[in-house]
């Protein structure tokens, strides 16, 4: 490769002198590491026909951690000096205190390679992306007259990391992501709806950026519009659910997942605390977490503590069978790290974090499940949401859902929301279909004030008994 690439042992730092640093910042502590990053990212945004924005970012540093027993000390820097990392070591160190802890073992490294180490930003000159986003414009609006305004962004960064190990282990990963994303806003008779579509992952700019890509895409977004354009408002009311297959696995995602990461169980927060081994949905149901899926957004080599990432089973035909888990967190716990510390960057600490997350597909003939729905909803888009950990209680937004009676898919409706609780739609979950999708690759994931990209997919799948928020009469 020619490219400039991230090489601080080789630019910034001596290695040994480096280590010797870090050994003494965790000298009796449990486990500890330097995790250094330089990362690169480039978006373009076009709004109603022009250029809104063309930004650049480039930044890099480190963050040097050492933990003993539920403590850590972190200290990070956007200087890679010798005399940055040793001010940082003493007061990481702090949390260390008097020692008496024994080093935790590194993890096994691996070889495998999930995604391109080229770089996306690099990938397509800045002429061509805006002529890219230009073009996608003018194509959507010649779609249909009704299309009154067009947003389109096209976005790319490359994350370089490098982790040193008190032992001695170092790991290194090249982390690209690019994503293309068009909405558009359509009028009719004085009311305006909106759609978008979109989709990326850890490969380059080329796929996106082809004509017959984006332009799938804008359809897709026109597609949405038009269909809340004739939207009617959604019923209110306790019904039978029905979610679309691919990025309704949100909801999955939210009233699910984060109560599934190790340090809210241990710390007794989630409603799935004490719950090891016991049914905690329907049978049939099963549930991953699962970082080693090639090219995906969520996707990871190995995680920032260097763990590689893995296929974790988080409920096995409705059994909860395990957690996310990172080191710190694992070791309190008394079992394995998962793969699954993650943070959002040098300034920030690790803690459990999903990948890619999503249920299993089942038998189910997907138009067999809809056409069982006597009356409620079929939501096959959804926006925002709202979950409460502790009790697994959520409200979510859908973009896209229609009213469903006696089995026929009827018209669209607009402003449903769907109000419940994790565990309890988790049990309540009456048929599995056998399409099971991931999302086309859009997904962020907020935890304590850190954003990651993340993974979600599921079947199309019906729950029972949900309470649908709408404004109908």
């Amino acid at each position: 490769m020619t490219e400039d690439r991230f090489r601080p042992f080789e630019t910034h730092l001596d290695e040994n002198q480096a280590l010797s640093t870090l050994r003494a910042a965790t000298a009796g502590a449990d486990d500890g590491e330097l995790f250094l990053e330089r990362r690169r990212s480039e978006a373009l945004v076009l709004d109603d026909g022009r250029i809104k924005t063309a930004s650049y970012d480039a930044s890099e540093g480190f963050g040097l951690r050492a933990v003993k027993g539920e403590v850590a000390g972190y200290a990070h820097s956007t200087h890679i000096t010798e005399s940055a990392l040793v001010r940082a070591a003493e007061t990481a160190r702090l949390a260390v205190g008097d020692g008496g802890g024994t080093l935790a073992d590194s993890p096994i490294g691996t070889n495998r390679h999930l995604y391109t180490d080229a770089d996306p930003i690099a990938g397509a000159t800045f002429t061509v992306k805006v002529d890219t986003l230009r073009e996608i414009d003018a194509f959507a609006r010649g779609l249909d007259p009704r299309v009154i305004q067009v947003s389109a962004t096209i976005a790319a960064s490359l994350q370089e990391v490098e982790i040193l190990r008190p032992d001695g282990l170092r790991l290194r990963d090249i982390r690209p992501m690019a994503r293309l994303n068009v909405s558009v806003i359509v009028e009719q008779n004085g009311r305006r709806e909106s759609g978008g579509a979109g989709g990326g992952g850890r490969y380059g700019l080329d796929g996106l950026i082809a004509r017959s890509s984006w332009e799938a895409t804008a359809r897709e977004a026109l597609r949405i519009a038009l269909v809340n354009l004739d939207a009617v408002p959604a019923p209110a009311g306790v019904m039978d659910v029905v979610l679309g297959a691919g990025w309704p696995g949100v909801l999955l995602h939210e009233a699910v997942g984060h109560g599934l990461e190790g340090d809210f169980n241990r710390k007794q927060t989630s409603a799935f605390a004490g719950l090891m081994g016991q049914l905690v949905a329907a049978k049939g149901v099963t549930v991953l977490d699962d970082g080693t899926i090639p090219d995906r957004r969520g996707s990871i080599t190995f995680d920032d503590e260097g763990t590689p990432s893995a296929r974790n089973v988080l409920i096995e035909d409705g059994i909860l069978v395990g957690y996310m888990q990172d080191r710190q967190n694992a070791r309190l716990m008394g079992v394995a790290a998962t793969g699954n510390g993650r943070r959002e960057s040098f300034a920030h600490t690790p803690m459990p974090r999903m990948t890619n997350t999503y249920m299993m597909g089942g038998d189910a003939d997907p138009a067999s499940i809809v056409a069982s729905l006597k009356d409620g909803i079929y939501a096959v888009g959804f926006g925002g949401g709202q979950v409460d950990i502790t009790n697994g209680k959520f409200v979510f937004s859908c973009t896209e859902a229609y009213r469903v009676q006696n089995g026929k898919i009827g018209a669209p409706v607009k402003g449903a929301t769907l109000i419940g609780d994790g565990p309890t739609a988790m049990r309540h979950i009456r048929a599995l279909g056998n399409d099971m999708a991931l999302d086309p690759g859009i997904g962020n994931c907020g935890k304590a004030g850190q954003w990651v990209p993340v993974g979600v997919g599921q079947p199309t799948l019906m729950i029972g008994g949900l309470t649908v928020g709408g404004s109908a009469t």
